[in-house]
Parts: C-alpha cells; sequence; structure tokens
C-alpha cells in the first residue's frame, strides 16, 4: 500500500522537479491532502456535528469555531504523521515513538499558532470561521516544515555519513 501510495505521488513529480527536491515535493503533497482532509472535515464538524453552536463542557464552554479546532485536531494528528512518516520522512533513523513524541510537540506548537490566530481572525476581526482557518494555514505550513525536517524526522549525523 505505501509503495503504491509513493508511485502515485510520484507520479506528478516530473512537473515540479525543476522548482523543488522530491522531500519538498512529498511534503506538500502528504501535508496538503491532509490539509484538505483537515478542512473538510472541520468544515463537517463545525456546521453538521456542532451546528455552529457553542459547546458546553460543563467547566468550559467552547465557541464552535475553536471547539471543531480541538475536535478534528487528534485525527488529522494522526493521519499526518503516518503520511508524514512513511511517505516524506522516510530517510529519519529515529525510533517511530521519538518521531511521534516530537511531532506531537511540533503539533502543539502549530495548533497553539492556530488558536491564536483563530482567536484574533474570528473574535477581534470577525472573520468566517472557515475562511480563518485557512488562513492560519500558511502561518502553519512554514513553522511545520522547518520543524518537523530539522526536528521531528531529522537523520542522526551517523546516517548522514551512510549516505
Amino acid at each position: 500500500m505505501k509503495n503504491k501510495l509513493i508511485n502515485f505521488i510520484d507520479l506528478f513529480y516530473g512537473l515540479f522537479k525543476p522548482f523543488m527536491p522530491l522531500k519538498t515535493y512529498r511534503y506538500a503533497v502528504c501535508g496538503g491532502g491532509n490539509l484538505v482532509f483537515d478542512i473538510l472535515l472541520y468544515f463537517t464538524i463545525y456546521h453538521y456535528v456542532l451546528f455552529q453552536k457553542n459547546l458546553d463542557l460543563g467547566i468550559i464552554t467552547l465557541s464552535s469555531h475553536i471547539a471543531a479546532l480541538f475536535i478534528v485536531y487528534p485525527i488529522t494528528l494522526t493521519s499526518g504523521f503516518l503520511l508524514q512518516k512513511y511517505i516524506t520522512f522516510q530517510e529519519s533513523d529515529l525510533r517511530g515513538r521519538v518521531q511521534f513524541f516530537r511531532y506531537v510537540q511540533v503539533s502543539i506548537g502549530a495548533i497553539f499558532i492556530n488558536y491564536i490566530l483563530m482567536k484574533v481572525f474570528v473574535d477581534v476581526l470577525h472573520f468566517y470561521p472557515t475562511i480563518s482557518k485557512i488562513l492560519t494555514i500558511f502561518v502553519s505550513i512554514i513553522y511545520s516544515y522547518i520543524s518537523q525536517n530539522l526536528y521531528s524526522f531529522k537523520v542522526t549525523k551517523k546516517k548522514q555519513k551512510d549516505n
């Protein structure tokens, strides 16, 4: 399954080869696919599960746009990790649990960035929540790519010498 997915993704690499290395292309495709999944899931949860209403948890009440953000998070965290581990960063020699722990750390930073930007865009600037979610993605993508490449899935110096 993994090899079939990689072969399918790489089918279109020729179009992008002059502009980016294979690793960056795979990151973009996997991240982009997970991003589309995230946006569709966010939209569905926000409109058809929460019905755009606040989520009362007893102790705290979350606005619907923030509740949807937190409901979607663990699902796309898992799908994103699996795609990046097995498609993009295959050469990483870190143990899977170390990669996952680091991926979660970086992801928590990204969710914090998303939370702050969503609060600003929706609550301060009064932008539509789905549009606000899309805008926050641009900042999050840059942060995530740099962090995942240099931290979560880094290749140790020993592995680099072997190549």
